[in-house]
């Protein structure tokens, strides 16, 4: 207990004995130091302590405390009240026997008022979480025995009646659509749904990850007479709606690049993201525009248009796709299906050049299980996709192409990361010919196999280096970090892609 006495003891404290008050009443200063002491190791479960204060001829004051034994739960009584008590638990309303198992100070455990209160306030959220928004506490007592060192806990919560949710009740609102903040809660809250705070926290989650909103609210009223249909309230501040940005940088893959970009988060007064820019890099060219439409539920549509061009190791790429995508977002598990058709032209250095058209289906399959998204340091990424175009369908063959990715972060010590990465794919086809480059594979440069050039690792054809049909790549990476923002990297890259398994 000394850090604790050390730290709130006013007596221990230097300043607190140079004031006049304490040289003129020492006795009021002892008695109060006294009670500090008492009431802190009462905190923490000592009721019965020795507290001594002498001072020296030295002008030294010292603090003598033998805190006695230690105060431990011989009993606990946990009782409820309210529908909980004689309500059907296989609609996923929390037990009685299930939260008492669940209680976090049992007997024979050390009592400390932190530990107690934490326990009440535990026992009350497992309560209210689902059903019962107005719960609470009717009557808690620790019952302390000082002669005999225990103490006995009685708590009783009254669950009160379940409640379900009634329609959103949304105010802010002023340039978007009204049916904005409904079309973010559909498939996620009904009318008549169960309260459940995971649910209307995820709800607001999503509203305040969208581009439209400044900042939101959700809430309900714990009215025990609105718990038929209670009302979710939703506070909405919007956002600015439009946005226009510039940037300048440099990449070892593609040099040197400018770029300007610009978004409109209300396209049209319905809400619909306008995300369009052009990026002018020194071996690749690209200008896009993407419209996201507005949510419903889990799943959010778009459709857009990307023009791009490069000169990558010999092969210069001209292409143009229009394209539109489903996404769907679950937890930490993002899937997507995208339709896209485009025309795409290449000339490789020294062989002749062809042009194809071609609509491909692609579909993703995302997991993200990091501590930071843009920096991880500890969990894994795991990616799989399944894409391809048929013959019937303007391709020049039938081909499909599977590709997976898997990153593992693990923290060393209390700085340092140690990576792991692996991607493997495979294009199935009789040939490459006609199969577009994006389903086909080089690789080389950063986050790949470095060491070598970007996208420098494929099939030579002429002097140039055009995808293969097959991909594998592993790499393992320890950073040591110096300081917050400095440190270095020590890797292993191994892989290749090649157009045959046996020239891999």
């Amino acid at each position: 207990v000394r850090e604790l006495l050390e730290r709130y003891v006013r007596l221990l404290r230097s300043d607190e004995l140079a004031l006049p008050s304490v040289a003129a009443d020492r006795t009021a200063m002892v008695r109060r130091a006294r009670r500090e002491v008492s009431s802190l190791l009462a905190t923490e479960g000592y009721f019965s302590p020795t507290v001594r204060i002498d001072r020296s001829d030295t002008e030294v004051w010292e603090l003598r405390v033998e805190p006695g034994p230690r105060t431990t739960i011989r009993e606990v009584d946990i009782a409820f009240e309210g529908d909980i008590v004689t309500a059907d638990t296989s609609g996923g309303r929390a037990s009685p026997e299930l939260l008492r198992a669940g209680w976090s100070l049992p007997a024979g455990a050390p009592f400390r008022q932190q530990d107690w209160d934490r326990a009440k306030q535990n026992l009350l959220d497992a309560v209210s979480a689902r059903y019962y928004a107005a719960a609470r506490i009717v009557h808690s007592r620790a019952e302390i025995d000082p002669d005999q060192h225990t103490a006995r806990l009685a708590v009783r919560i009254d669950s009160g009646p379940p409640f379900y949710l009634g329609d959103l009740d949304v105010s802010g609102l002023k340039t978007l659509p009204e049916d904005l903040v409904q079309r973010y809660g559909h498939g996620l809250l009904r009318r008549g749904q169960p309260y459940d705070r995971e649910a209307l926290l995820a709800f607001q989650s999503g509203l305040q990850n969208a581009p439209n909103f400044a900042s939101v609210i959700v809430d309900i009223e714990r009215d025990p007479a609105l718990a038929s249909a209670v009302p979710v309230r939703v506070q909405i501040a919007e956002a600015l709606p439009k946005r226009l940005s510039f940037g300048v940088g440099m990449s070892t893959n593609t040099g040197y690049r400018v770029e300007a970009s610009y978004r409109d988060t209300n396209l049209f007064a319905r809400a619909w993201e306008l995300s369009t820019g052009l990026r002018l890099e020194q071996r690749r060219q690209s200008a896009y525009a993407d419209v996201f439409l507005p949510p419903a539920g889990r799943h959010r549509d778009s459709f857009g248009m990307l023009l791009d061009r490069s000169d990558l190791e010999g092969l210069k790429i001209e292409s143009q796709a229009v394209g539109v995508a489903r996404k769907t977002l679950r937890g930490d598990i993002e899937t997507q299906l995208a339709l896209r058709y485009q025309h795409e032209k290449i000339s490789p250095d020294g062989a002749e050049s062809r042009a194809s058209d071609t609509l491909t289906a692609n579909w993703t399959w995302v997991k993200r299980d990091v501590d930071d998204l843009l920096d991880p340091t500890r969990g894994y990424v795991l990616e799989f996709q399944l894409g391809g175009g048929a013959a019937i369908a303007l391709a020049e063959q039938d081909f499909v192409r599977l590709y997976s990715r898997f990153a593992r972060y693990q923290p060393v010590g209390e700085r340092d990361v140690f990576i792991v990465r692996g991607e493997a794919g495979a294009t199935l086809a009789n040939s490459r010919t006609g199969i577009p480059q994006d389903f086909l594979f080089r690789t080389g440069g950063a986050q790949s196999v470095r060491g070598y050039a970007y996208q420098s690792l494929g099939v030579r054809e002429g002097s140039a280096t055009v995808g293969g049909r097959y991909l594998g790549t592993a790499s393992a990476e320890y950073v040591r970090w110096f300081e917050p923002q400095w440190g270095a990297a020590f890797f292993v890259d191994v892989g290749d892609a090649a157009d045959e398994r046996a020239d891999f």
